[in-house]
This record gives structure tokens, sequence and C-alpha cells, in this order.
């Protein structure tokens, strides 16, 4: 059976499953639409929340990202790690116990006003927009890939895809589908990752054959791919890049991740608060299980790359265009690995030729360019066909990149249709809709959704995880902070939240399009090659913690100058935190 049919399958027999569950589940109530009626397992809810958090960006960009840069990009894994643990400990608890659907509902009743929950829509719009983006631009690279079509064909059916589970089932018809998906994300990400640990240094498990001995070589794995990329003029694997926005950065995605509204509302799905608590602790562990292959899968896909194009060596460089590998051969159809002969020798030359002290040792040789562009995204893709791994485990990848990617679409475009049905539509424009009707506003939302979300995938701004880095900075400088002083402080009012979140988005929206232009310069790395014209040298993508630390501000000194919050508002506060009973004499 040849590759293309045996992708057809795999990836068919998964989304039969999804759909099937998707009509298994349909949501006939509004309460099993945004909170699947609050009947969820918490082991079932940590599956579903581990598969709505590990995004495309997790499942296709992430290892690429590390793959691309090395130590330097590791701020992504630590931060989205952090900031789940930040997530499970701060705010799911808390926000269950409040027991509302969405997250706009929770600052609209904390806040005690309509104008708070409005800004809370569109921050939570703003958000979302920006994070599906990057989960239909990489389910159109794996369709695009493994269906042999244009990556914008792919994307289109990624989209008809997501509105049939998303539409019939909400989140009652995605929890069950997210499950499905992240049972066949992790098979497909550890599989592959298995069988290249074992063919590069012989130890089964990946996380440790990352600082193992490569097989060939017998040097440590790590020391000969630096070996490796240096001889091309690229920064060793294991460097560090600039510590102050690699921290900026790494606390960016962490309060991204607790702000993201997406997330949060997984945990309004569970009967109990102890559920909630629990949930998170399993997602944990589900998380755990790709964030520790993610930097093996990386580093191991650089140095096949390398091994692969130049089989003698990366000094040799000898290697005729017209003998190149045939994963290259797949891969240059999709339009995201580019060969540009700039010299006319007929060979592939690929370097760094931005590397100052190797620029003399090219033209000595009569290069004129890198010749060689290798997009980021493809390598957890490609990975198995570099490593010439059976068919079956190339299926297996593309059906978990697309699970990846549909399954945090999904849980998104949820957050983006509750938002607008239930927040703006049913308490506010109209508040006399009936359940059946507020029902088909969420449907219609839904659908209006996927279609914005595939029409700006169509051209996104940078790759899937730098799309994604950007709804973080979103996230973190307006949502998290007023959720943590809506659950840990009294005294903050509903002018101080209102000011705080418009202040918090607005001044990262700004910086974000000031300096966007360096921040999306292709085959450059967020958190290198920084202009010495930004503010204080900090990149854009690092820019979150800011904007949180200015909405933190603005609220505390508009609170302090205005009306306390009334006493039912600051009695509401004190009852979410405090568990029922505490301090209070029991009598058996």
């Amino acid at each position: 059976m040849d590759q293309y049919t045996l992708n057809l399958l795999i990836v068919g027999a998964s989304f039969a499953l999804y759909v099937g569950i998707a009509i298994w589940a349909r949501a006939g109530s509004t309460a099993e639409f945004y909170a699947a009626n609050r009947g969820v397992n918490p082991v079932m809810n940590g599956m579903a929340t581990a598969a709505d958090w590990m995004s495309a960006a997790s499942f296709i960009s992430m290892a690429g990202l590390i793959a691309g840069v090395g130590y330097g990009n590791s701020t992504y894994l630590m931060g989205w790690t952090g900031g789940y643990v930040l997530l499970a400990l701060l705010l799911a608890p808390y926000l269950r116990k409040f027991g509302k659907y969405t997250v706009p509902q929770f600052i609209g009743d904390r806040f005690y006003s309509q104008t708070a929950r409005l800004v809370a829509v569109v921050c939570l719009i703003i958000i979302s927009v920006t994070y599906v983006i990057g989960q239909m631009t990489g389910a159109g690279v794996a369709f695009s890939r493994f269906l042999e079509v244009e990556v914008s064909t792919g994307l289109w059916i990624a989209a008809a895809v997501v509105f049939v589970y998303a539409v019939l089932g909400g989140m009652k018809g995605i929890t069950y589908t997210q499950v499905a998906q992240y049972l066949v994300l992790i098979i497909a990400y550890s599989i592959p990752a298995i069988f290249i640990s074992l063919n590069l240094t012989g130890n089964p498990l990946p996380w440790l054959g990352l600082f193992s001995t490569h097989t060939e070589s017998s040097m440590p794995l790590l020391q000969k791919l630096d070996q490796v990329v240096t001889d091309l003029g690229f920064t060793a694997y294991t460097a560090q890049g600039d510590m102050l926005n690699m921290f900026l950065f790494t606390l960016s995605l962490m309060i991204g991740t607790a702000g993201l509204p997406h997330v949060i509302i997984r945990f309004f799905t569970v009967p109990k608060v102890a559920d909630a608590r629990w949930s998170a602790g399993w997602a944990l562990i589900f998380i755990a299980l790709l964030y520790l292959t993610a930097p093996a899968v990386g580093a191991m896909a650089r140095l096949n790359i390398i091994d692969t194009i130049f089989p003698s060596g990366p000094q040799e460089q000898a290697v005729l265009y017209d003998e190149r590998p045939d994963w290259m051969r797949t891969w240059e159809t999709t339009g995201l690995l580019k060969f540009e002969d700039k010299n006319g020798d007929g060979r592939i030359q690929y370097y760094n030729d931005k590397a100052a002290g190797f620029a003399e040792t090219a033209a000595q040789r009569g290069w004129q360019g890198n010749e060689l562009d290798i997009n980021n995204d493809i390598l957890v893709l490609a990975n198995p066909e570099i490593a010439q791994l059976p068919g079956w485990v190339i299926g297996l990848i593309a059906a978990g990149g697309l699970a990846a990617a549909l399954s945090t679409a999904a849980g998104l475009l949820l957050a983006i249709s509750s938002a607008i049905s239930h927040d703006l539509i049913k308490d506010y424009l109209k508040p006399d809709i009936s359940e059946k009707g507020e029902l088909m506003a969420a449907r219609i939302a839904m659908a209006g959704a996927i279609l914005v979300a595939t029409l700006l995938g169509l051209n996104p701004p940078g790759f899937a995880a730098q799309t994604v880095a950007l709804a973080f900075g979103l996230a973190a400088a307006s949502i998290f902070p007023v959720l943590m002083m809506g659950i840990f402080s009294k005294r903050i009012n509903s002018l101080g939240a209102t000011a705080g979140m418009l202040v918090g988005l607005i001044s990262t929206c700004v910086y974000l399009f000031t300096y966007l232009g360096w921040f999306f310069v292709p085959g450059t790395n967020t958190l290198e090659n920084i202009p010495a014209n930004h503010l204080f040298g900090i990149a854009p993508a690092s820019f979150g913690p800011i904007g949180a630390l200015l909405n933190f501000a603005t609220a505390y000194i508009v609170s302090m100058v205005t009306q306390a919050p009334p006493q039912h508002v600051q009695d509401l506060v004190e009852s979410i935190r405090v568990p029922r009973g505490a301090g209070s004499a029991t009598h058996h």
C-alpha cells in the first residue's frame, strides 16, 4: 500500500472517530453546550484539558522551535509548563467554586459591572482569535503534506472537520472528542521519538536519549549536535540567549497560560471544586508525557536533517541537488522547504550566511549564500520520513498533528462562541432570549468564528508557535491580572478592573504592532536579533509581563481613589477563597 493511501486511512479513521463521538454526545441544552452539564470525570477532564492545552504549537511547532535555535527556545517548554501549574493552583478551583460558564461572566459578576464584562469579552475574542489562527495554520500544514494538497486547501478541510464536531457537540462533544484526540496525539508523538532515540543512541526513552552517547560518533549527543551546527556557522545548540528576554518571555507564557479562557472553561465541566484540582493534576501528568519528549525530538530532528542531507559531514556540502533524500522531495511540494541554487553549481549549500566569521570561508568555496530554507513547522511532521521509519508511523504522525491542532481549535472556538452568545447576546443585547435561541446563537457564533479563523489562517502573522506566543502576551496582560485580583483582593472595584484590563490590552497591542516588523523576520528567532531601539531591549513577544504590571498598577491606583466594592461583593470574594465551614466549630 502506498504512503498516501496509508495516510488517508489512518487520518480518515481518526476523523470518523471524532465525528462519531460528536454525534453521540450532541448537546441538547446550553448547560451541555457550555459546560458538558458539569458531569465530566476528573481523569477524563484531565485528558481533555491536556489535548485542549497541547495545541499545534506544542505538537508541531515547539520541537521545531527548539530544534531551530536550541537552548534559547526552551523558554516555550518552561513557560507553558509553569503556567499550567499556576493555573491549577491559583485559578481553577476558585473559578469552579464560583460556578459560572464563562470567564467574562465571572469578571462581570465579581466586579458588578456590565462594562467590565464587555471589556473581558473583547479581550477574550482578541486572544482566542489570535490563538486559533496558529491552530488553523498548523492544521493546514499537516493536511497539505499528508493529503498532498495546497496549504490553503488543507486549511479549508480542517475548518470543515472542526465545524462538524464543534458546532454539533458543544463542550459535551468537544470533551469526549478531546479525550480521543489526546490518545491519538500522544501515541503519534511518542512512537517516532522512541524509534529515533533508539536509532541515534540505543536508548528507547527519548528524554534519556538526549543526554546519552551518540552511537555513531561515540560523543555525547548534544556535544555532537553542537559540533555539527557550529561547523555550519550556526550558534551552538546549547548556547544561552539573552537572559532578560528569556526570563520575561518565560514569564509571559506562564501568566498568559493562566489567563487562557479556553483552558479555564474546562474546569467548569467537573461536578465538584475538588474535582477541578484533581483534573488539573491529571492534566499535568498527561502534558508531561509530551513535554518531556519534545526537547529530545527537536535535537534529534536537527541532527538527522543535517546527517541525511550531508552524509559525509557538513563541511563537504558536495551533495548534488538531484541526489537529495526522498523526504526533501515530498516536503518541497508543500512549499515549506525551498531550494534556490544561488551559485548555479547544482549542489546544496546549507549554512548560516549571516555568521560574520563564516563569510570568508564561504567565499573561498564559491558559495553565494544559504540555498536551503527549512520551515521550523515541518520538523516533527517530517521526522519519521527523515529517520526512514515505517509508513504507518508517518500516517500516525499526520493523525497526531491534526488531532493536536483540531482539539485546541475546538476549545478556542467554544470560548469565542460562548462569549458571544452567553455574555454578549443573552446578558447584554437580548436578556429574554429562549434557551433554544441561545443555543442557536452559540452555534452560529461558532460557525462565524471558524470562518474568521480560517480566513486569517490563510495569511498568518508568523508561523504557528509565534502567532500563539502573541496570544499568550495578550492573555498575560489582560485576563490573568483581573482574575487574580478578582479572587485575591476584596478592594479592587469595577472601575479599577476595567481600567486595568484596557491599559494592559492596549499597551501590549501598541507595543506588539510597533515592533511587529522585527518580530516576524523569517528565519530569525524571537529571542535573538533584538534591535537596539526596542524599549529597554524587550522583544515584543516578551512584553506580556510588562502589560500585566501596568494592568495591576492601574487597577490598584484607580480602586484606591474610588469607592470600595459593595459589602456583598466583598463577602462573595471571601466565600470563594475560604472553604465552607472553615474556622467554625464542628459538632458530631
